[in-house]
């Protein structure tokens, strides 16, 4: 039984690794495709459109996929088809429309340590929902940390302003906490629907969601260039390829064990950002933010393994 849980840990482990690897890959993508586009800070139009149809062919590829793979892709009953365009408007469009308005009116620095608060959201929620993802000493202290790294990671002097706006950071806080409490209402669906096809029809809902927001609101692109379209093609792969992953693996595991691998998303993002953006990465605060969120992750799994023997 140890050998067992041990083997599917390790598999967990690469799984949700990969997914915040390329979720945090998307941020020196999405900047660089905002120079591509030409798409100015302030264009929250221009960045719904980009976003919309970055997920509405994520989720056309996904449903190619699992039609070409056997999948039927029609829902049961008109509720179902209720329930996933619920969970598309939500955890694809609401979420992000928040995040970008709340990124308009706050710090880069200060949203990606606000929107880090979903994990926690995550093991909150699933304390009260599911009996047997309750909150531990362990799991709160791995929360902790691995926030901690976070912090330190976007460790600069904004950190010592503590004004805090609705509009700005707060609306990031509720762009987090909508995908939280999306992702766990995703779980309960992926129990009676394919979890490929939730995720392709998801994000397909999702993403002309955001493409009605921005033309609603004026939003134009530029034509695509080759570069563009290359960069376009990349973060559709990834974004099928994460959320699909994230979905099977929230459908199998419990809610506590797989988000808090989250944290790692902004220390990805935040490296490759160096390497791609041409931004400093070897300093101290990024090996100490790393060391600070794998000993967080180690702490709740470490919790999981014992709960299991």
């Amino acid at each position: 039984m140890h050998t067992r849980f041990f083997t599917r840990r390790s598999v967990v482990f690469a799984l949700a690794t990969l997914c915040c690897l390329l979720w945090g890959s998307a941020y020196p993508a999405i900047k660089n495709g905002y120079a591509l586009l030409h798409i100015a800070a302030d264009d929250i139009p221009g960045k719904l459109l980009f976003a919309g149809w970055r997920f509405l062919w994520a989720g056309l590829l996904l449903l190619v996929f699992a039609h070409f793979s056997g999948k039927s892709l029609r829902l049961a009953s008109a509720r179902a088809a209720g329930e996933v365009c619920l969970l598309g408007l939500t955890q694809t469009a609401l979420q992000y429309v928040f995040f970008y308005l709340g990124l308009a009116y706050t710090t880069g620095v200060k949203g990606s340590i606000m929107n880090a608060t979903g994990t926690f959201f995550s093991v909150l929620l699933a304390h009260f929902i599911y009996h047997n993802d309750k909150l531990s000493a362990p799991r709160i202290t791995g929360c902790l940390i691995g926030f901690a790294g976070v912090l330190v990671v976007n460790f600069s002097p904004e950190l010592l302003d503590f004004h805090f706006s609705l509009l700005g950071e707060g609306s990031v806080v509720l762009a987090a906490f909508i995908l939280s409490a999306a992702s766990i209402y995703g779980k309960k669906l992926s129990q009676r629907i394919d979890s490929v096809v939730l995720t392709g029809w998801q994000l397909f809902i999702g993403g002309l969601a955001l493409l009605a927001g921005g033309w609603a609101l004026g939003g134009q692109l530029e034509t695509f260039s080759p570069a563009a379209l290359a960069l376009m093609a990349y973060m559709v792969l990834l974004s099928s390829v994460a959320f699909a992953l994230w979905t099977i693996l929230l459908k199998y595991n419990r809610v506590g064990l797989v988000t808090v691998f989250n944290f790692l998303v902004p220390i990805f993002g935040a490296g490759l950002s160096a390497l791609f953006l041409d931004e400093r990465i070897l300093e101290w605060k990024n090996l100490l933010a790393l060391l600070l969120v794998c000993g967080g992750i180690w702490l709740v799994t470490r919790e999981a393994s014992a709960s299991k023997a």
